[in-house]
C-alpha cells in the first residue's frame, strides 16, 4: 500500500512539476508578441492579410488573451474598442482588426505588409464585384450615371439592399448616413453610388476612367445671390398670408438645396408643391410629370410618376408656398406665431409637413447662420 501510494504521489509530482515547468518557460511565440485581449460582443475572425474579404483563418472570443507581433494598416473597420485601419499580425501570421483589441503596451509597426485579399470574380464574369449593403435614413440612395450629385439619377435603391460593386472613383465629397466621403463606388452596370451610403469590403481603384461629369445647365446661385433673389417674394407672401419670410426663405434654401434641385432651376418651383388631380391652382402656370422612383416600407421600390407645379418665378413659388400653408387647416396652428419664426415653423414640423426628425433645426439652423431673421418685415 505504503509502495503503491508513493507511486501515485510520484506521478502527481511530476504533473506538477511539469505544469510548473511549462508556467515557468513561456513559448518563444509568446515571448515574441505584445500580450493583448480581444474585447467582442461574440467572436473575432482571424484573417489571412488585413482585410474583411480575406479568407478566414479562425475565430478568437471575448477575453481571449492573444499575442501580436505587430501592426499594419489595412481596411478601415468599426468595432467594439474603436474605429481603425490597423490591423494586428498574430504570431501565426494572420490577422485581426486592432478595433476589437486590447493591449497595454505599445505594438511595433510590421515589414513587408502583404496586400488585402480582393474579392475574386464569379466563373463567367467579366469583373470582379463586391457586395455592398446600402444604408439610408432617408429610405433611398440615388444611382447615378456620373460619379457626382450633378450626374443624372438612373434609379434609386433601398435602405438595406444589397448591391454589387467593382471598383471605386474619386468625386465630390458626399456625407451620408455611414461617413463623409469623396469615394463613389461603380457598379456592375457601370452606375455610381456615393460610398457614403454603402457597408462594403475594401474596394480597389477603377482601372477606366469615369464618365466626364455633366455641367449645371446654368450656374448656381451663391448664397447670397440667392437669398438676395428670395427676399421679395418672401416678404410678399408674409403681406399676403402671414408666413414670416425667415421661415420662407429657410425652407426654399433646404428644401431646393440652394436652387440647385431640378424643380428650382427648371419649374422654379422651390418646395415641391404637386399638382392635385391636374390643376395647379392660382398662382402655379402649370404641371410638370417627372418619372419618380418611391419605396414602401417594406423596402419594395417601385417607378411612379408625379406632376408639380411650375412657376413663372421664384417670387410665385414663395407666394404660392405661403398660400398652401394657409389653406390647409393642419398648420393652422402655425398662424397663432406669425410674429415668431421659430414657433410658427415649430409648429408647421410638428403638424407634419417634414418627417424628417431634425428638419425644425436644420431650418432655425439655416435662419440664424445666415440672419434671416433680418428680412422678417415686422422688425
Amino acid at each position: 500500500m505504503r509502495h503503491s501510494f508513493r507511486r501515485v504521489l510520484t506521478g502527481a509530482a511530476l504533473v506538477l512539476a511539469a505544469g510548473a515547468g511549462m508556467g515557468a518557460a513561456p513559448s518563444a511565440a509568446q515571448a515574441a508578441g505584445v500580450s493583448a485581449v480581444v474585447d467582442v460582443n461574440s467572436q473575432l475572425k482571424v484573417r489571412a492579410t488585413p482585410s474583411l474579404a480575406a479568407a478566414v483563418r479562425g475565430t478568437l472570443h471575448d477575453g481571449q488573451k492573444i499575442a501580436v507581433v505587430c501592426s499594419v494598416t489595412g481596411q478601415n473597420v468599426r468595432g467594439k474598442v474603436r474605429t481603425t485601419a490597423v490591423w494586428d499580425r498574430l504570431t501565426s501570421g494572420d490577422y485581426v482588426s486592432h478595433a476589437y483589441v486590447r493591449s497595454t503596451a505599445s505594438i511595433p509597426s510590421c515589414t513587408g505588409t502583404p496586400a488585402a485579399d480582393k474579392v475574386k470574380a464569379k466563373p463567367g464574369s467579366t469583373a470582379a464585384s463586391v457586395a455592398g449593403r446600402v444604408r439610408s435614413a432617408d429610405g433611398v440612395v440615388n444611382v447615378r450615371t456620373a460619379p457626382s450629385t450633378r450626374g443624372a439619377v438612373a434609379r434609386k435603391v433601398a435602405d438595406g439592399a444589397t448591391v454589387q460593386l467593382t471598383c471605386y472613383v474619386t468625386g465630390p465629397s458626399v456625407r451620408g448616413t455611414v461617413r463623409t466621403t469623396s469615394q463613389w463606388d461603380r457598379l456592375t452596370d457601370g452606375r455610381y453610388i456615393s460610398h457614403a451610403y454603402v457597408v462594403s469590403a475594401a474596394l480597389a481603384p477603377c482601372t477606366t476612367p469615369a464618365p466626364a461629369t455633366p455641367a449645371p445647365a446654368t450656374p448656381a446661385p451663391t448664397p447670397a445671390q440667392f437669398i438676395a433673389a428670395a427676399v421679395p417674394g418672401a416678404q410678399l407672401g408674409w403681406r399676403e398670408y402671414g408666413v414670416p419670410p425667415s421661415v420662407t426663405i429657410a425652407q426654399a434654401i433646404l428644401e431646393s438645396g440652394w436652387g440647385r434641385s431640378s424643380l428650382s432651376a427648371v419649374d422654379r418651383n422651390y418646395f415641391g408643391i404637386k399638382c392635385q388631380n391636374g390643376s395647379y391652382g392660382t398662382i402655379a402656370n402649370g404641371c410638370h410629370v417627372y418619372r419618380t422612383t418611391e419605396c414602401d416600407k417594406a423596402g419594395k421600390c417601385f417607378a411612379t410618376s408625379d406632376a408639380f407645379r411650375t412657376y413663372a418665378s421664384m417670387a410665385h413659388s414663395f407666394r404660392d408656398h405661403g398660400r398652401f400653408l394657409k389653406v390647409n387647416k393642419r398648420y393652422a396652428p402655425a398662424f397663432a406665431y406669425t410674429r415668431d419664426a421659430n414657433k410658427f415653423i415649430w409648429n408647421v414640423w410638428k403638424a407634419g409637413y417634414a418627417t424628417d426628425p431634425k428638419y425644425y433645426t436644420k431650418v432655425t439652423g439655416i435662419m440664424a447662420t445666415h440672419n434671416l431673421y433680418q428680412y422678417d418685415t415686422w422688425k
